[in-house]
């Protein structure tokens, strides 16, 4: 990232703007829908996959302590005040999750990533259509959702990109106050095992950028902030319409760009 021009760098900037807006409102989504547009810059993922790894480490603490020291402040007024993360069901997905994430960062299966990209995006689409159209998916066998969280687990293993399916799982099982802060302890757990294997890999974490970036972040953080408190506050079928909305438009860029390469 040393020899670009100056519209390159401002274009990077705003696209970490729009991440930090993504990840802070939804919980998801900062990375597979900024991604796409920050290759068109420089095709090379493994120059950007550190440092949004290491964004979602940082606001993954900050939204979890911000929601610490909420729930502290709740419970000196209301003794019946609940944790804003699902633990239960966190651990529950991360036991099935552990083991084909490090399956995909390893490369053990023998799928092509670029098939079973296509495979899961095309899932993920069909899963958040039923959100638009105010009918939210609901499996009533649990081994779905196991594979949908196995397949999730190994793309995210790959190229962090699993996160449109692992959230839509866990908007069936987590309710929507406390899916966000959960998405996020999960993002941080997930990001740490892939950041291990980049630095025992030897991959350039970029830390010199991080720098100015990670201001540009921050201030996305904020305006999502603010988005994800009028979701909070809307009513239930917009918020699983701008959820499908959301999986959908990102589920069709990545299912585009797999197709194209």
């Amino acid at each position: 990232m040393a020899d670009l021009q100056l519209y390159q760098y401002s274009l990077i900037g705003l696209l970490f703007v729009w991440s930090g807006f993504i990840r802070s409102g939804l919980g998801f989504g900062g990375s597979v829908l900024t991604l796409p547009f920050l290759l068109f810059i420089i095709d090379d993922p493994l120059i950007f996959l550190p440092i949004i790894g290491v964004h979602l480490m940082v606001f993954s603490l900050l939204i979890t302590w911000q929601s610490r020291q909420r729930m502290q402040q709740t419970a000196m007024m209301d003794q019946a005040a609940v944790s804003s993360i699902d633990w239960r069901y966190l651990r529950y997905a991360l036991l099935i999750m552990i083991v084909p994430k490090m399956i995909g960062i390893f490369g053990l299966l023998t799928l092509s990533s670029s098939l079973m990209s296509a495979i899961i995006y095309v899932i993920v689409i069909a899963y958040a259509i039923s959100y638009v159209l105010n009918r939210p998916f609901k499996s009533n066998h649990r081994s779905l959702d196991i594979l949908f969280l196995v397949l999730g687990g190994y793309v995210s293993g790959t190229s962090l990109i699993g996160a449109p399916l692992i959230a839509a799982v866990f908007a069936s099982h987590v309710s929507r106050e406390r899916l966000r802060d959960t998405l996020f302890v999960l993002w941080f757990i997930l990001v740490v095992i892939k950041l291990s294997s980049f630095i025992v890999a030897g991959i350039d974490l970029q830390l010199i950028h991080h720098l100015w970036l990670l201001p540009c972040a921050y201030i996305g953080h904020l305006l999502g902030q603010q988005m994800h408190s009028k979701l909070m506050s809307a009513d239930t079928r917009i918020f699983y319409r701008v959820l499908g909305t959301v999986l959908i438009v990102v589920s069709s860029l990545g299912l585009m760009k797999t197709l194209l390469i």
